[in-house]
């Protein structure tokens, strides 16, 4: 019993006064025993009544305590009960043990009481499992988790579920207004986005004024109901550029549509020599509406640097293209090419020196580029290198000529060399790609304090952003080619030798598969040029000659090709069997000659041990998209990807992604 009970006015008090009194009676015995013993009667019966009051006293208490107790533990369990949340217990097998009357009135039933919980809960278990190592990933700890959220879906509610592990129990409360007011927030968020007529003048060449003006409203119409369909406020900025201000649950339907407007357009001016094509760029995901606005900048450039006739989402971390059914419309004008020619000549004169260099496993398109590279650097007596990290078989004849040209070999070093002499004042030049993980040496890129860009491949999510100078044309044939037009600005003379020109011509060729792809008038122009200046056609296909065995192992391959989705030719070697990416590129490039072959892939073992697959098509199917999907990139009609793990994974990985591309928008146009 409690001490302030115990020392109550009756406790230990009384004990303490009927010991006195029993002294008192003695010492009155002493003097008169028959008032002495009538004194000890009377403290007798004092010392019982006593007695008989504390243990009824201590009767009553503890009757009082159990009471209190009882009513304690009705009234808990009817609160927990009656609690505006649920409660469930469970076991180790994920069946329920008890749970309170909300859980009872949120499913209708009297009991659940040995239901499993995912008869109970949609899918609880693997949305706990999901949960948990999400939880995992992100906090890293090394002890028992003790609390996982997350939400389900039971009927028209939202059900947000908190388990505690170590207990077994689940919290259950229903968040369905919560919910509904945080997916309204999200529907609502603004995002801004920027339709730019990407080649308009191109398209309106040679129209009189009337003409144009009738053309501009007409796609001005279009545009206009189109934002109307989809709740988006318009503005025209100027006859070729739009201002869209839209919210996310408009963003959601336009990626669901796959940005329809691109291919109504496109199709609405079919009648023209050149259909006009619309490049989208669209921001979401920021705070601030400035940065909403750089973001549809940068999401439109990245658009129109890929070739134009797309749309690109940059939706936070998430970047997304739709589109991009055609080819990148060759410009007519050569004044960015003469712009780009004198910046360069700048940025060279500014340097001690010149390093250049292409991606990884070189082909004659970035031997070509780098040796034209050199060349203007060379017109201004600028010392110059070329990176190169070894031979290849695709490069290997076109390097026995080189190393034969005391002049030229020796302008080829290693990147080992390349870093030791690379100095603050050091221009470096990347040619033929615009990943700086793709080049020879990504070091380089990333101690260069200036880097020019000169690529023709669509542009990539992964791009070197500080590069002071960035020339990315998407409609060129090859970066030969953009490296041929800049070398007729950047000096008024230029002289070759044979084997510069020659290998700037096969560059060229190689990528344009004897000018049979991707040519326009440029490439001719380009061509042309070079061909004045010495090109020996002769040694070109000497340089692109192939060897017996090659032409052997390339049958072989095609051997095992099959037809998919009625027009894609699919051929996969078999495990072990390693090829080179050069001939693997070849096979797919062979397979296209085949008849009804609108695309063909082509999946190997390359010699590194990466699952390589060459993508290939004539225009009718964008094989660049199917490869970013996959992780790789490339152009329209030539994309390429390297994959971890064997060969079975790299055909099912690449099969599901044609499958979900022809569920969606279609695998040809």
């Amino acid at each position: 019993m409690p001490n302030f009970l115990l020392n109550r006015w009756h406790g230990y008090r009384s004990v303490w006064a009927s010991l006195l009194m029993l002294v008192l009676v003695i010492v009155l015995s002493w003097f008169n025993w028959v008032v002495g013993l009538v004194a000890l009667c009377a403290v007798a019966v004092f010392a019982v009544i006593l007695v008989r009051s504390e243990l009824a006293f201590r009767r009553e208490l503890d009757e009082y305590i159990a009471g209190l107790s009882f009513r304690i533990r009705r009234v808990e369990e009817e609160a927990v009960s009656t609690l505006p949340f649920g409660l469930v217990l469970y076991d180790n097998k994920f069946s329920i043990e008890w749970h309170n009357r909300y859980i009872a009135g949120l499913f209708g039933r009297k009991t659940l009481v040995g239901s499993p919980l995912d008869e109970c809960f949609n899918d609880f278990q693997e949305q706990y499992k999901k949960a948990l190592d999400a939880r995992k990933e992100a906090t890293r700890e090394k002890s028992a988790i003790k609390e996982v959220r997350f939400e389900l879906q039971h009927d028209a509610r939202t059900l947000e579920c908190i388990v505690l592990p170590d207990e077994r129990l689940i919290y259950v409360q229903d968040v369905t207004e919560f919910a509904s007011l945080r997916d309204r927030y999200e529907d609502e968020r603004l995002a801004i986005g920027v339709v730019l007529l990407d080649n308009f003048d191109e398209a309106s060449q040679g129209m009189d004024d009337q003409l144009r003006a009738s053309l501009i409203a007409r796609v001005a119409t279009r545009i206009t109901d189109w934002a109307k369909t989809y709740r988006i406020y318009v503005r025209r900025l100027s006859s070729e550029r739009y201002l869209l201000l839209l919210d996310r649950r408009s963003l959601r339907e336009l990626e669901q549509s796959r940005f329809v407007i691109l291919d109504e357009v496109r199709e609405m001016t079919a009648d023209l020599k050149v259909p006009l094509t619309l490049s989208i760029g669209v921001g979401f995901g920021t705070e601030t509406i400035s940065e909403l606005g750089e973001l549809a900048q940068s999401s439109l450039d990245m658009a129109l640097g890929r070739g134009g006739d797309q749309a690109a989402v940059r939706a936070e971390q998430r970047l997304s293209f739709y589109g991009g059914k055609s080819n990148a419309i060759e410009k007519r004008t050569r004044v960015r090419a003469r712009v780009i020619a004198h910046a360069l000549r700048d940025l060279m004169l500014d340097s001690d020196q010149v390093l250049v260099m292409g991606h990884k496993i070189p082909d004659m398109d970035v031997i070509g580029a780098c040796i034209g590279i050199l060349k203007a650097a060379d017109m201004y007596e600028v010392e110059a290198y070329i990176v190169l990290d070894g031979v290849n078989p695709s490069i290997e004849r076109m390097m026995e000529r080189i190393n034969n040209d005391e002049r030229l070999s020796v302008r080829f070093i290693t990147p080992e060399e390349a870093l030791s002499i690379m100095t603050e004042r050091t221009l470096m030049v990347v040619v033929d790609t615009h990943k700086a993980s793709m080049t020879i040496e990504p070091k380089l890129v990333e101690r260069a304090r200036r880097v020019v860009v000169i690529d023709h491949h669509r542009r990539g999510e992964e791009f070197i952003n500080d590069a002071v100078l960035v020339y990315l044309e998407p409609y060129a044939s090859s970066a030969c080619e953009l490296v041929t037009e800049l070398l007729q600005y950047i000096h008024d003379k230029v002289q070759f030798t044979t084997l510069e020109a020659t290998s700037l011509l096969a560059g060229i060729t190689l990528d344009t598969k004897h000018f049979a792809l991707h040519t326009g008038s440029r490439t001719f122009e380009a061509a042309g040029f070079l061909r004045r200046n010495g090109a020996d056609t002769v040694m070109v296909q000497q340089m692109m000659k192939e060897d017996l065995n090659e032409f052997i192992a390339k049958s072989e391959i095609m051997k095992k090709a099959r037809i998919i989705h009625e027009h894609i030719a699919l051929a996969v070697t078999d495990p072990g069997q390693q090829e080179s990416q050069m001939l693997i590129a070849q096979v797919a490039d062979a397979l296209l000659n085949m008849n009804n072959v609108y695309a063909s892939f082509v999946i190997s073992e390359r010699m590194d041990g990466l699952i390589g697959i060459s993508a290939r098509s004539m225009g009718k199917m964008n094989v660049q998209v199917v490869m970013e999907r996959l992780g790789g990139g490339g152009h329209l009609t030539n994309a390429a990807v390297q994959l971890e793990g064997n060969i079975a994974d790299a055909e099912k990985r690449l099969l599901d992604v044609l499958n979900q591309m022809n569920e969606e928008e279609g695998l040809f146009e």
